[in-house]
């Protein structure tokens, strides 16, 4: 990953709760709203990536396109074992690395020899992508393909048209071959290629590509068009995060400038585009497996807060788990993971405002929704969510609670989108009170859930 440094869970165990209806009058002013790919992306909330190829066999991060393709050779392969994994945590997509920098393909490709089909494994028959594929199929998840555009094989990069010619048919061969993708995964990575010179990418081409053989895809990339990079690789989504953009901000994969990191942390308030954020971080410190790290696999209670900051920001948790030379996911990892989804379902089991009573008011300006519980309860989390389907409206707002008269404050917070999970003290309380202070346009409905 580290793309900048060329260039300087589940909605089943939340779903159900019931939506505010919306009394404001008069139509609200045109935003930008999901399509129908971008919804159904934002919806899954939680996915993993999968960095796996040579540099898994030379224990490094970036490879430098020498690595011989006999290097390759995982003992025990099964991709099965990782979409049962992702599926078991709560994921419910997968996104493998189809080619890094280094420029070794895990399928069999026309363009190149430097790929599978050149090394022993599966006696020169193999195919990562299309076990990869046809194991997501098979537990019922989404598959995601990344396709990195440097290349440090190709003697090809750096004369631009020929690179591109190249790149494209890589591309094509990819969303041919294996199915519905569901998400395509770009990167701006732009190093020197063998011959020291620079590749300019013909990137409208390429999003091209995408939109002709794979129309219902997502487009991942700094610059989108259809989901953008959060700005970080540390699992944490700005505050406040729109999901709508100025398309003008960040031009085009890789894209400079001192303005590029709050664009893709913030978004923009009167964006002209939907293009929420993907949040990416890994489960360890580097992106490929390194034995020397499997002390420092990061802990459930870790991804739990991440989880907060990424998806409870607005945002979809993309978390690397990558494979070991064996070719399967480390048993701590999977531990983790395990772990991590007991969390999460036991965090999200009951929703205490589920069956309670819900009106809304207005008053100098604002404007809210009060809950009121069956019997007094003790929350610790609340769970908002706008309407997506209409756009992302609240700019501001506060969560008051009480247990008979006396209201206090719990939390505050900016925007809230497809979700805002904020967390405060343990309170008891008979009567919870959101209001909107700031919006963008007259409030979207929202909804409250109330977690212990």
């Amino acid at each position: 990953m580290n793309r900048r440094s060329f260039l300087q869970l589940s909605a089943s165990a939340l779903a159900g709760c019931a939506r505010v209806p919306r009394t404001v009058a008069g139509p609200a002013p045109a935003r930008p709203v999901p399509s129908a790919a971008q919804l159904a992306w934002q919806r899954d909330e939680f996915a993993l990536f999968l960095h796996f190829g040579v540099n898994t066999f030379t224990d490094r991060e970036w490879g430098e396109g020498w690595e011989r393709p006999a290097l390759f050779a995982p003992s025990s392969l099964d991709a099965r074992q990782w979409t049962r994994t992702a599926k078991a945590a709560g994921a419910r997509a997968a996104i493998l690395t189809a080619k890094h920098h280094d420029g070794f393909c895990l399928w069999p490709t026309s363009t190149t020899k430097h790929s599978v089909a050149s090394s022993e494994w599966r006696g020169g028959a193999g195919d990562v992508v299309r076990e990869f594929t046809d194991a997501c199929r098979a537990d019922g998840l989404k598959a995601g393909l990344y396709l990195s555009p440097w290349d440090r094989n190709s003697p090809a990069y750096g004369d631009s048209p020929r690179y591109n010619n190249l790149y494209s048919d890589q591309l094509t061969e990819l969303l041919t071959r294996y199915g519905p993708i569901s998400e395509v995964w770009f990167d701006g990575a732009n190093g020197e290629g063998p011959n020291g010179k620079t590749q300019f990418y013909d990137w409208p081409r390429f999003f091209g590509i995408v939109r002709q053989f794979q129309p219902d895809a997502v487009i991942f990339s700094d610059a989108g068009p259809d989901v953008r990079w959060c700005g970080n690789e540390k699992g944490i989504a700005g505050d406040p995060n729109w999901s709508t953009m100025d398309p003008a901000s960040v031009r085009f994969p890789g894209d400079e400038g001192v303005w590029i990191t709050d664009a893709l942390q913030h978004g923009h308030r009167d964006g002209t585009v939907w293009r929420p954020a993907e949040v990416d971080v890994s489960i360890r410190p580097g992106w490929f497996y390194h034995a020397k790290e499997d002390s420092s696999v990061r802990s459930a209670d870790n991804l739990f807060d991440l989880y907060f900051s990424s998806v409870g920001r607005n945002g979809k948790l993309l978390l690397n788990v990558p494979p070991t030379t064996a070719g399967l996911l480390h048993p701590i990892d999977v531990s983790v993971l395990t772990d991590f989804r007991a969390r999460l379902t036991g965090a999200f089991a009951n929703d205490l405002a589920a069956n309670a009573a819900r009106h809304e008011f207005s008053s100098g300006g604002a404007w809210g929704v009060e809950v009121e519980l069956a019997r007094p309860a003790t929350i610790s989390t609340a769970r908002f969510e706008e309407d997506i389907t209409r756009g992302q409206s609240v700019a501001a707002y506060v969560l008051h609670g009480a247990a008979e008269t006396d209201w206090q404050v719990l939390s505050r917070g900016s925007t809230i989108g497809y979700t805002k999970l904020d967390r405060f003290p343990p309170t008891t309380v008979r009567r919870v009170r959101l209001t909107v202070q700031d919006a963008a346009t007259p409030p979207i409905p929202v909804a409250i859930r109330l977690y212990g």
